[in-house]
């Protein structure tokens, strides 16, 4: 439960809970209260503009947590101590709090009880404008606040900082986000928004596989590697590559210069030749290749890659079909914000060649005319990339956050119209613009692509998604990216996914697959054990670098239905984050890094164990195939070397009639073993215990004494059981149906 305190400035210091948190507060800063104990700060300014720079105060020797756009397009993490640590396009920004204040307790304030708190600060928007945090060589924590439009502008900027407070930093920011959802009204929370189809089962994208030189062709080889292999896919995303375009600055038989395909644009709504002719007589239009890979593969779902803008460049304003919606050429405006972390070469080349933009009144006419194409001819969703290109392009349509609030309700009127189970996957849209907009998409990227050719990447992609989930998952199920599952990385990928609550889908070429990872987490059914919610960073986690202190293992924290689970990665040593140098002089990392995994580690795992439970768990290690019972408080070491990991399923202990202790596991041959028991009761009158579990393979538990019989959907089964550790395993057919495990003792 959060803790309500609403923050206040007192002698020139910023309170929360009677704790200091910023000294040096500038007489401007306003602190209005919100609800629940938050507030937001803000100030004024002398002169009205459409961007602001305005001092908070000084934050100093504090560990803090930041989340900010390293890159026009995606957030990443960033831990440290002090405001000059903190990066411009900070958008959330998480503080550890201990009962010493950061610099002491004003006098007539009394200190809050406990040992540490949380405090999260929040850069949001606030009508037209949007907020941004940032510091300073002097450790002066500042908020930027700008339109986009230099005929927008306020000398007010009153609650684009919103701050709250908690013991628990998970509920903290839940509990905040929605807050601000209701106080706001831009966009929603995730509880109140519907899941996409595709989520629970296992998918295949075709962008890594062909690039833009996707073709029908390319899919059936690639839909039938998988079926030979015995195990389909049951969604298909065709990534970039199946829409009519052209490239205007790029003439036959001459080489293309570097930057020019960004300005490609859209000539038209409908499949380009590609897809309007195949040489096996198979399908001559889109809706033909649908229906026959769909026919012929068991694909439940097939999604349709465009760019929120049409395409990167936007759309041709001489295109004949694309007329009517009034497009015209506009140039890029980039942002402090844009140029002063890592430029990107796809907004310099946009910011040369402009960006053929729809008119936002006419935004919703394009998407309802484009999806219901799409809808006809069989596609059931869309994955819309390219998003935050739209916070450069408000000038003179009202602003950054105004133009994409037009474009996201247009895009949302057209979902609910063409694609009624709200099939949408949000790509590149990690500024707050798009964030804050978010009224029913309810999956997004949660960092840069899945880059097979660049080694350096590979830890960078898991750190960068466990943390971005921690704010992005209370707004949308975090879509950790596709993975090739034949790569040197593909079990880190894998068992990332797993645990990640996220959709499972690959990027395999045809014929390049590795069945062995795909069955750790495809059943054969072509499900997948999807965990309840997104995958984060465990609270020991929160303010370490996992990825460059040389040190720290990352563990990132999960529930299923009934069990916990935990995976410990090794991300140290084979990658370092963008702008940001190592701080030790060493410069080789440990083969091994050791750290220790507990129970505790899985929040609100009380939640699942029920009222009786004494606080002892049993253990299960994916890959040492290890089950330990672990007593309240205890924990296990893990030792893993450089892109190696484990999976830990952890599954609360209970005692029936006589003494008995037991704890379902689940298939112990996937990722996520626990995803596999959808429940479990405890019947002492019989002494037995009843499990419904899903999939089949071989399905473990732990138990204290040997079972005297089991038995499957009522029929008697063989079962293993080792004195040694309490495995008890039996073996599941993998009919696609539940299975009802009854164990007597």
């Amino acid at each position: 439960m959060t803790i309500t305190a609403v923050p206040v400035v007192k002698n020139g210091c910023l309170m929360v809970r009677g704790k200091v948190i910023l000294t040096g507060v500038p007489d401007n800063v306003v602190v209005s209260p919100a609800s629940s104990g938050a507030a937001f700060v803000g100030g004024k300014a002398q002169t009205s503009s459409s961007c602001h720079v305005i001092n908070l105060g000084i934050l100093d020797d504090c560990k803090f947590m930041c989340l900010f756009i390293a890159k026009i397009w995606w957030m990443i993490p960033r831990v440290g101590r002090s405001a000059s640590e903190i990066p411009m396009e900070t958008q959330m920004l998480l503080l550890e709090v201990w009962e010493d204040s950061v610099l002491g307790v004003v006098e007539d304030e009394t200190p809050a009880t406990g040992q540490r708190f949380y405090v999260l600060v929040l850069a949001v928007l606030d009508g037209a404008f949007r907020t941004t945090l940032q510091g300073t060589a002097l450790n002066e924590l500042q908020f930027c606040y700008q339109s986009g439009d230099a005929g927008v502008e306020t000398a007010q900027a009153m609650e684009g900082v919103f701050v709250n407070s908690g013991d628990n930093p998970f509920e903290l920011i839940k509990d905040s986000i929605k807050i601000l959802s209701k106080h706001k009204g831009t966009f929603a929370h995730l509880e109140n928004k519907k899941a996409p189809a595709h989520l629970d089962w296992f998918g295949w994208c075709t962008w890594d596989a062909f690039y833009t030189e996707v073709s029908p062709k390319g899919i059936k080889d690639g839909l039938e590697s998988f079926k030979e292999g015995g195990i389909s896919p049951k969604f298909l995303i065709i990534d970039d590559g199946w829409q009519e375009t052209v490239n205007e600055f790029h003439k036959e038989g001459e080489p293309r210069i570097e930057g020019t395909q960004f300005a490609t644009r859209l000539t038209d709504i409908k499949e380009n030749n590609k897809f309007c002719s195949e040489s096996d007589g198979s399908s001559t239009n889109l809706k033909e290749l649908i229906h026959y890979i769909k026919d012929n593969y068991g694909l439940k779902y097939v999604y349709m890659w465009h760019a929120l803008a049409g395409y990167w460049g936007g759309v041709l304003e001489s295109s004949e079909a694309l007329k009517k919606y009034n497009p015209k050429l506009e140039y890029p405006v980039l942002s402090q914000g844009n140029i002063g972390n890592i430029r990107d070469i796809a907004l310099d080349s946009l910011e040369k060649y402009g960006v053929g933009v729809i008119d936002p009144h006419k935004v919703f006419d394009f998407y309802n005319d484009m999806h219901s194409y799409l809808a006809r001819s069989g596609v059931d969703g869309v994955k819309v990339d390219v998003q935050n290109l739209l916070e450069t392009l408000g000038s003179g349509y009202g602003g950054r956050v105004s133009i994409t609030k037009r474009y996201h309700e247009a895009l949302d009127e057209s979902m609910d119209r063409n694609f009624t189970e709200n099939n949408l996957i949000c790509c590149m849209c990690h500024n707050s613009d798009s964030i804050f907009s978010s009224k029913r998409s309810a999956t997004a990227r949660a960092s840069e692509d899945f880059m097979p050719n660049e080694p350096t990447f590979q830890t960078l992609h898991i750190a960068s998604v466990s943390f971005n989930s921690l704010l992005l998952g209370e707004i949308v199920v975090p879509d950790w990216d596709m993975f090739h599952s034949n790569h040197s990385t593909a079990e880190f990928h894998g068992a990332a996914r797993a645990i990640g609550g996220c959709p499972v889908y690959v990027s395999d070429k045809p014929g390049k697959h590795d069945f062995k990872i795909l069955r750790k987490l495809v059943l054969p059914d072509g499900s997948v054990l999807r965990a309840r919610y997104a995958g984060r960073p465990t609270r020991d986690c929160l303010f370490v670098d996992p990825v460059m202190d040389g040190k720290s293992l990352l563990k990132i924290w999960n529930l299923n239905k009934v069990t916990g689970v935990v995976g410990a990665f090794n991300c140290q040593g084979a990658g370092s984050w963008p702008m940001k140098e190592s701080e030790s002089v060493e410069t080789t990392t440990p083969n091994s890094i050791s750290g220790r995994v507990s129970p505790y580690d899985v929040e609100f795992l009380e939640e699942i164990a029920g009222e009786n439970w004494i606080g002892d768990s049993a253990v299960y290690a994916f890959n040492s195939g290890t089950i330990s019972r672990v007593a309240k408080g205890d924990t296990i070491e893990v030792s893993l070397g450089l892109l190696q990991c484990e999976i830990f399923t952890i599954s609360p202990i209970k005692t029936i009639k006589g003494g008995i202790e037991v704890a379902p596991i689940g298939l112990i041959s996937m990722y996520n073993s626990g995803g596999a028991v959808e429940e479990w009761v405890v019947i002492d009158d019989d002494n037995r215990i009843t499990i419904k579990a899903r999939g089949g393979g071989v399905f473990g538990g732990y138990c204290s004494i040997k079972p005297s019989s089991c038995k499957v959907d009522k029929k008697d089964e063989e079962f293993t059981y080792n004195s040694e550790n309490g495995l008890f395993t039996v073996y599941l057919q993998s009919d696609g149906s539940f299975k009802e495990i009854e164990i007597v003792f």
